[in-house]
This record gives C-alpha cells, structure tokens and sequence, in this order.
C-alpha cells in the first residue's frame, strides 16, 4: 500500500534536497558543493501591496489585446465583420497566434499603440511596394511586344526576376502576419474609439502620478458615451487608492452615479474594506507610481494618407512617460541592494543557512537574476513595466543585461480581476 504524504512530508523533503550540495541549483562543483559566485534573487509578493495595476487600461500593445481581446495561451480570437458589419447571433470569429516566430510581435508587443499602428503601416507600404515589384517584372516578361523586345526584357530583367521569386515564400508569410496584425489592431482601435480607452487611460495615469485632472471623475462617469461599466468601475478604483482622499459623503455620491451607470458595487466595498488598514494605505500611496503620466504629441503623420489601415480620427497620440510601477521599484530596489522603505521590513531568507536568523548576511554585490513571483494574480503592464526598467543595470562604463523572469498565480486581465473582488466582496458582506 503505497504510503500518503503530508506537507509536512514534502516540506522537509524539499528542504533537504534544496540544502543537499549534490542537487543544489545554486552550485558549479557537484564534488566539493562550491556555491556560484552570484546565486539568483527570488522575490515572492502578495497582489495587496498594488492593486490599482490589474484596473489600468494600459496603452501598450500586448497588454491591450489580454485586457481587450481576452488573449489567452498566446491565442487570440476576433469576430469577422466579413459579412459588412451585419449583426448575426452566430457571428464567426478568427483565431490567432501571437507566438514567438513572429519578428514583428517580438519587437513591438511592449510598444505603445499609436506606434504599433504606424510600424503595421510601414510594413504594409513595404510589401505593397514589393508586390507592386512583382508584377512589374512579371509585365515585363510577357510576350506581348514583338520577339525581339521580348528577348531584350527577358535578358535585362531575368535576375530581378528570379531573386523575386525566390523570396516568394517569404513575402507570402510575411503578407500573413501583416493581415493577422492588421485584424488585430484594427479591432482594438475599434475598442479604444468607442470606449474611449485612450481618454480612460490618460486619466488614470494623472491620478496615479497625483497630476492635476483635466476633466472631473464625474464628467466620465456620468457620461454614458464613455465607456462600459466595467471601465467606469476600474477608474472609480484607481481614484481610491491612488488620487486624493474621498469623505464618506463623495464615495456615496459616486457610487450613486456608478449604480446609474449600471456598475456593480461588490468590489467597491472590498476596495474600501481593504484600503482602510493603514498598512495597505502605506503599501500603494501614490508615491509609488511617481514619475508616471502622459505627454499628447502631434497627429499621426504617418496614418493620415488615404492609403492607411487605420482611421486614427479621434484618438490621441499619447507617449507614456518612462517610470517604475510598484513591483518594479521593489524588485530593483532588492536586485541593486538600495535601501527603500517599501522593502525595509522584507524577510530575508537564505536556503543554505541551516536556522533563520534575524541577522542573515544579505549579498554584498548587485543580483544579476531575479525570479518575481506574485501571489494573487498580475498582468502584461506590470510584465512589461518590470523587463523595461529591470532588464538592464547602469554601471560605471554603461549598463549591463540582467535577466529576470516574472511568474504569478493566475494572469489576469481587469474584467477577471473585478470579478474576483466581487466575489469577496459579496462574502465579506454576508457575514
């Protein structure tokens, strides 16, 4: 009969192997158990101490698929208004691969949208010109004119035209892709111009950088054009835990006007259970997200022509201004040994010290790797946010890759993530 373990079990097994020499990850010599002379940093957070992250609208590319397309397993599906808009209850959607073959999703997924919309652009221009290339020369070869003068345009364009063909393949796989990104940030302008995300986000990002609001907190929520409940509900949010104090009084006043705009409150009173302990208040005060906000530039120059994709009408041209959200400012606070008063009162624990002390020696020299774990959930902003700010190190002669790798318990994009609050909210209520 085959013996059950505890956790206990399992806990001490664990620990053995993690302290045993012989099978430590931490070792070069198996013979002699001689440690690495850098050993990675793991990082384990609980999702409490920055909740107004998971309610962003985000303005990046791949964040905005998983919060508006519902990304999951690096698949994405879209309906298809091939049939001209027409409403069908049996509407046909597209599936897409977003997968790591893709050069372009590589080198724009992290980007801003507008900028995203523009190099989906100039792609497109570059394989219409190519096209366009291909069948001049396939012109060229016909037979149409006499013998002579179609010997001559064989002979002068038989190079072009076989290096041409030659890289057909790949023109027709890159014409792929270009369609599938064309589909892609089609349906999210869609979103952002009826939704008003752009608007959403440029606001969010002002009341987390505590900046002067340039339209009312009501104006949007009362405004029926401006997006779905849900998207009203995340602003709400982010106005508690990160713009200026409410009375009792206003938070009644605003949840009237959310209840008028069909938004479930559930999570509302989490928000505000959970806020009210003086250590979440210390936790994600807006000091945190300093540095953040948007700047408007001009127009799209580059999408204005009658030739583009994308109707641009409408939108704003936002760029994010360079800051550090929470997880980032913690994990690079550890990985450089900087003293921060976020991570002052941080465990510091070692496998390799057989007995946990209060005076466990930290490392003396900067981590090169980091293992960020977050407990309760994350999303592609906070992702993004931690590789563009962690990702390198300054130094003396300039800076330096470090590598580091983030993991959560579920990845979740806003709407999810409402529903789970909701959920508690629901039960912190009913007893």
């Amino acid at each position: 009969m085959q013996q059950k373990w505890s956790r206990r079990n399992w806990t001490k097994k664990m620990r053995e192997n993690i302290r045993d020499a012989r099978s430590s990850l931490f070792t070069t010599d198996l013979q002699s158990g001689q440690l690495n002379f850098q050993r990675p940093l793991l990082v384990i957070l609980d999702r409490n101490m920055d909740l107004a992250t998971l309610f962003h609208h985000t303005w990046t590319y791949q964040a905005l698929i998983h919060d508006v397309l519902n990304l999951k397993l690096n698949s994405v599906e879209i309906e298809d208004d091939s049939a001209g808009g027409a409403v069908s209850p049996k509407s046909k959607t597209k599936s897409y691969d977003l997968n790591q073959n893709d050069l372009f999703w590589q080198q724009q997924r992290g980007s801003p949208f507008p900028t995203v919309a523009e190099a989906v652009q100039e792609e497109l221009d570059t394989y219409r010109a190519k096209e366009s290339e291909v069948t001049r020369l396939k012109t060229a070869m016909g037979l149409e004119g006499g013998e002579d003068e179609a010997i001559s345009m064989i002979s002068d364009n038989t190079d072009k035209l076989t290096s041409a063909v030659s890289s057909l393949p790949e023109l027709l796989e890159k014409k792929r892709l270009i369609d599938m990104h064309t589909n892609v940030a089609t349906a999210l302008l869609e979103h952002i111009k009826t939704r008003k995300l752009d608007v959403y986000f440029e606001m969010e990002e002002k009341l987390m950088s505590t900046s002067t609001l340039d339209k009312s907190l009501m104006d949007i929520i009362s405004d029926p054009d401006a997006g779905t409940p849900e998207d009203k509900l995340r602003l709400f949010l982010i106005a508690i835990l990160c713009g200026p104090a409410m009375s009792e009084t206003e938070i009644d006043q605003y949840c009237v006007a959310l209840q008028a705009a069909n938004c479930q409150l559930d999570a509302v009173e989490f928000v505000k259970r959970l806020h009210s302990y003086s250590k979440m208040t210390e936790g994600a005060g807006p000091s945190q997200y300093g540095g953040g906000g948007t700047k408007t530039i001009g127009m799209f120059t580059k999408l204005m022509s009658q030739a583009s994709a994308f109707a641009m009408e409408g939108v704003k041209n936002l760029v994010v201004k360079k800051h550090k959200l929470p997880v980032t400012r913690i994990v690079d606070s550890l990985m450089e040994m900087k003293s921060l008063s976020e991570t002052d009162d941080y465990r510091y624990f070692d496998p390799k010290m057989l007995r946990a002390t209060e005076t466990i020696p930290r490392n003396k020299s900067p981590f090169q790797d980091a293992m960020v774990f977050v407990v309760g959930g994350g999303n592609y902003i906070e992702y993004q946010n931690l590789l563009d700010n962690c990702g390198k190190a300054k130094t003396g002669g300039g800076s330096h890759r470090r590598h580091v790798t983030y993991g959560t318990t579920e990845l979740l994009n806003a709407n999810q993530f409402l529903k789970q609050l909701a959920q508690l909210g629901r039960e912190m209520t009913s007893h």
